[in-house]
């Protein structure tokens, strides 16, 4: 044997119980960001329903001119948005709090990787058709350059970014449910 080999250990042997720590690991990672992304992103909306202009001008379009003349359904929305993205992080911690212990955790499960499928492919397409639009892939730039930006570089990449947490988040929860129910 040479100072350079190494000794032979026998046949590798798979470590479950590192496995799950790592990805117990995993999953507080990912549910944990993906709760302080939607929450983030809830206050914003709690922001603009509550009357806030600051960061309009990055919306853009209809949901800007909606949020410049307030009234009802502009609060409505906003509300309605807002509550949406809590019920997102809601999502998350209910897959790594004891209260989500009491939840059906198939259905848990489904609902994070559905959720996280949803947000990915929702904000990964507006970010690339948004990048494209910039490109000038689709003829002339659009008039509003300074929300569609906002859109592709935060807005649109926060919904994907959230998405991709909650999707990790949803698959680990689901890894450790069938590793611990075949213990």
């Amino acid at each position: 044997m040479s100072g350079h080999d190494e000794p032979d250990t026998g046949p590798v042997v798979a470590d479950p119980v590192g496995g799950l720590k790592s990805s117990k690991k995993a999953l507080r990672v990912a549910a944990y960001l993906s709760a302080v992304l939607a929450l983030l992103y809830s206050a914003v909306s709690a922001y603009w329903a509550a009357g806030g202009k600051g960061l309009l001008s990055t919306l853009g379009g209809q949901l800007e001119d909606l949020a410049r003349r307030g009234g009802a359904a502009s609060i409505v929305l906003g509300v309605t948005v807002a509550l949406i993205k809590f019920a997102g992080a809601a999502l998350s911690l209910a897959l790594v709090q004891p209260w989500g212990r009491r939840l059906p955790q198939r259905l848990l499960t489904a609902a994070a990787i559905a959720g996280g499928v949803v947000l990915t492919v929702y904000g990964g397409l507006l970010v690339v058709v948004g990048a494209l639009a910039l490109g000038g892939v689709f003829g002339p730039s659009p008039a509003n350059t300074t929300a569609l930006r906002w859109h592709v570089s935060v807005w649109d990449l926060w919904f994907l970014l959230w998405g991709l947490l909650l999707l990790v988040a949803g698959l680990e929860h689901g890894r450790l449910r069938r590793s611990t129910r075949s213990r």
